[in-house]
């Protein structure tokens, strides 16, 4: 065969590959592709563009795209609520930077890291002191609770506008957990958050600090055999496919919550502060209904998949409760003494 001839025939291979990876990538699907506005925003006057990294299945985060298109219509499309979930504006701590120096406007930052930006936020992730639907009910809506909540971020030129969640914590484990016995054989994957640290280090739990990220793999091979979340993240992102047992341990509330650079929101006309705030609230109202009907769904879906799910006995339970008391006197003075046990009997009640 000719070196022309070839050449000729290597030239149409690579082209006809080239062109076929071109043709795989064309057909990737744009996972936001649901949440595109039905709107041109280009015409907005103001814009407040918002992270989160999740994925909007999740009704938690599915609340920006509500907010967006609430404020837009209430606003007659003066105010562009420009919503980025899945990470495109990077990690939470990056963005929480990003978010203090005003280069974002806002985020839905989860309860997990939260605590990072103001030490009362971190009330949410102590072991069973926010651990039921009713009590983040209570807290949101008690004002004597609430507003020093809210306000406790206001140092760091951040403002906390509302709340909404993506269930309560658990455990999903490879190998069943029906006690705290069966717990102790497990290495958890817990977040990389101060409050989860301090917390299975009391309950004398092996953990394992990672990015959520690295997570799949980590359950993959075993480098991890349990994973510390609810059951709502764990269905949506297939954590199940691998990790096929649920232990209800009801200890804390995953949140979203809503942060706000003060000095740009300041600097919004009037109405316009009144539209976004009114709506933020309402949609997060809204919100907060619908994951409680997310978790059932998603835990019902996981049951006819064949996951098996647990209860903690009332002793087990106990025990957890009373190994958890550590974590609340060491941070009890970086929340505040007097507020923290006015939350903690108030929920109580």
């Amino acid at each position: 065969m000719k070196l022309r001839s070839i050449v000729w025939i290597v030239a149409v291979v690579i082209f006809s590959l080239v062109a076929a990876g071109g043709a795989v990538g064309a057909e990737k699907k744009d996972p936001l592709a649901a949440w595109k506005p039905n709107f041109d925003p280009s015409g907005a006057q103001y814009t407040y563009l918002v992270s989160n990294v999740s994925h909007p299945v999740i009704e938690g985060v599915a609340a920006g795209y509500r907010i967006r298109d609430a404020v837009w219509a209430k606003s007659g499309g003066r105010l562009y609520v420009d919503y980025r979930p899945l990470s495109q504006l990077g990690g939470e701590k990056d963005v929480i930077r990003k978010l203090k120096m005003g280069a974002i406007q806002g985020m839905l930052c989860s309860s997990v890291v939260a605590a990072n930006v103001g030490h009362k936020l971190g009330i949410v992730n102590l072991p069973f002191v926010v651990d039921t639907f009713d009590k983040l009910d209570k807290l949101r809506n008690t004002p004597e609770l609430y507003e020093p909540f809210k306000n406790c971020a206001l140092a760091e030129g951040l403002m906390v506008v509302d709340i909404t969640g993506y269930g309560t914590y658990g455990w999903a484990t490879t190998t069943p957990v029906a006690n705290l016995a069966d717990a102790g054989n497990v290495n958890f994957r817990i977040a990389q958050a101060p409050v989860n640290k301090d917390t299975y280090q009391a309950w004398g739990l092996k953990f394992t600090v990672m990015p959520w990220p690295d997570v799949p793999q980590a359950l993959q091979t075993g480098v991890i055999t349990g994973l510390d979340h609810t059951p709502i993240v764990c269905n949506i992102t297939k954590k199940f496919e691998v990790a096929k047992y649920f232990t209800e341990v009801n200890y804390a509330q995953g949140l979203f919550i809503h942060l706000m650079n003060k000095k740009w929101y300041d600097k919004l006309p009037k109405d316009l502060q009144q539209v976004l705030i009114q709506v933020i609230e309402e949609e997060s109202a809204n919100t907060r209904e619908l994951t409680k009907q997310q978790q059932v769904a998603q835990m019902d879906a996981a049951k006819a998949k064949g996951i098996k799910f647990f209860q903690l006995s009332a002793e087990d339970k106990n025990t957890l409760t009373q190994k958890s008391q550590p974590v609340i006197d060491s941070w009890r003075e970086k929340i505040g003494p007097e507020y923290l046990d006015k939350v903690m009997a108030t929920l109580e009640k």
